[in-house]
């Protein structure tokens, strides 16, 4: 099936410019017209009521006299050089006319009927009829008429010419976005639109637009931080491997030698093998799965759970836990404790010794939240809106360290939106905490 043909905007715009003036201007003419009819006919029952005024005071005058060749000679003199009027008297079945001719009522002409006295008969009467011919204004209606439609119409088509122009003056600076945004490419990304010279109308637009450039440009950018992170993390393990490997080639050595040096090599491997299967989570988290759980009435136990995995680490490293705070959610348990045991183990890396790890769970306007609260060294706050990229690291001078690659605060984020919430991060004298949001519609069972 063929795609319908793109509208055009300047096309739509002369068109319906050039439809509403003649709308416009015909209204105007129709009211033109109508009053200028109205005008005429008024005029015409004016000329009638005077003429029939003008006759009855000839007729009564003559009537008292009883002097009817007066009368008609009179009439014969009235109606002289007025071929416009006609009267029409009726007496004793006889009708006599004065004036123009009188054709009968083809629609040309208005009538007026009334009486008149019979002269030389006391208490006769007589019909009369006036006619006025309208022919004249007839043929000057329908001159106005034309006339009229004419000036509508070349009003219209003058109105549309000239917006016509208007219109393409006005789609001017929309080409020339157009030419803009034909500039841009990956390796200009950095350039937006102009937007100094563009109408009040089109700057909303044109912001936004930008607005998405600059997203875009982030989003470009962090990617090829990304790709440069991804090939940074994996070279140093495969160089491992691959030295070890050519090492282990280079001659003959023991059983045991060869054991330790696949052994290494195959940590290596595992490492490698999280970095992957940890990238492969986030990039299904990005194209926007999500969480497949069920009703969980205690989130405290499932977070006490994680914290006794983590017991000899935080050992080891001299600092406690302590849960605190009750909630229940819809989740996936395997994704939560996922989630809460990167942060534990974060908390626990970055803690100082003898202090002790808060997990706190509580209910907020957000819906439940998940923190691990830790004391150690305080996080910049141009720090705190990154800890969630991947491979983001606050200290690049800090040593390498193999079980850690980057990605579990990025992962923490991944999980928080999979469940309809958002990570959070917060940090004050040396205390800091850092958690996820649960969306409200995941905390009621169904």
């Amino acid at each position: 099936m063929a795609s319908p043909r793109p509208r055009s905007l300047r096309r739509w715009l002369t068109r319906w410019l050039a439809i509403l003036t003649f709308a416009g201007l015909g209204l105007v003419c129709v009211a033109v017209y109508w009053a200028t009819n109205r005008n005429l006919s008024i005029r015409q029952e004016a000329l009638l009521a005077q003429k029939m005024e003008v006759i009855k005071h000839l007729v009564e005058e003559n009537a008292a006299k009883g002097d009817s060749a007066s009368l008609r000679h009179k009439l014969e003199d009235f109606f002289y050089g007025r071929p416009d009027f006609a009267l029409a008297l009726e007496i004793d079945g006889a009708r006599v006319v004065y004036g123009g001719p009188d054709d009968g009522d083809d629609g040309h002409d208005r009538r007026i009927n009334f009486t008149l006295p019979v002269p030389g008969s006391p208490g006769g009467s007589m019909n009369a009829e006036l006619v006025l011919d309208i022919s004249s204004d007839l043929h000057l209606r329908a001159a106005l008429a034309w006339t009229l439609f004419a000036c509508a119409l070349a009003g219209a088509i003058v109105v549309s010419a000239i917006g016509t122009r208007l219109v393409r003056r006005a789609m001017a600076p929309v080409d020339e976005l157009g030419r803009q945004a034909a500039r841009l490419s990956p390796d200009r990304i950095g350039e937006r639109l102009d937007e100094s010279h563009q109408a009040e109308e089109i700057r909303p637009l044109v912001h936004q637009f930008n607005a998405v450039l600059q997203r875009l440009e982030r989003a470009y950018v962090q990617m090829e931080g990304f790709n440069a992170d991804v090939a940074h993390e994996m070279r140093t393990p495969l160089a491992t491997l691959i030295g070890e490997t050519e090492l282990a080639l280079s001659g003959k050595r023991p059983e045991a030698a060869l054991r330790e040096i696949l052994g290494s090599n195959l940590e290596e491997l595992q490492r490698l093998s999280g970095i992957v299967n940890d990238m492969l989570f986030l990039s299904q988290a990005d194209r926007g799965a999500q969480a497949r759980g069920s009703w969980t009435p205690s989130l405290a136990q499932v977070v006490a759970e994680v914290a006794d995995y983590h017991e000899a680490e935080a050992m080891e490293a001299g600092v406690s836990f302590a849960v605190s705070g009750e909630a229940a959610a819809r989740v996936d348990r395997s994704l939560l404790q996922r989630a809460v045991s990167n942060l534990v183990s974060n908390a626990v890396r970055y803690a100082h010794s003898g202090t002790r790890i808060d997990l706190l769970i509580d209910r907020g306007d957000e819906g439940v939240r998940i923190a691990v609260r830790n004391h150690g060294e305080p996080i910049g706050a141009e720090h705190l809106p990154r800890l969630f990229y991947r491979f983001y690291r606050m200290d690049a001078a800090r040593p390498f360290d193999a079980n850690h690659h980057g990605l579990g605060l990025a992962i923490v984020a991944a999980i928080a939106r999979m469940h309809g919430g958002r990570p959070f991060a917060c940090s004050e004298g040396g205390v800091s905490t850092i958690g996820f949001w649960i969306a409200d519609g995941n905390i009621t069972e169904n």
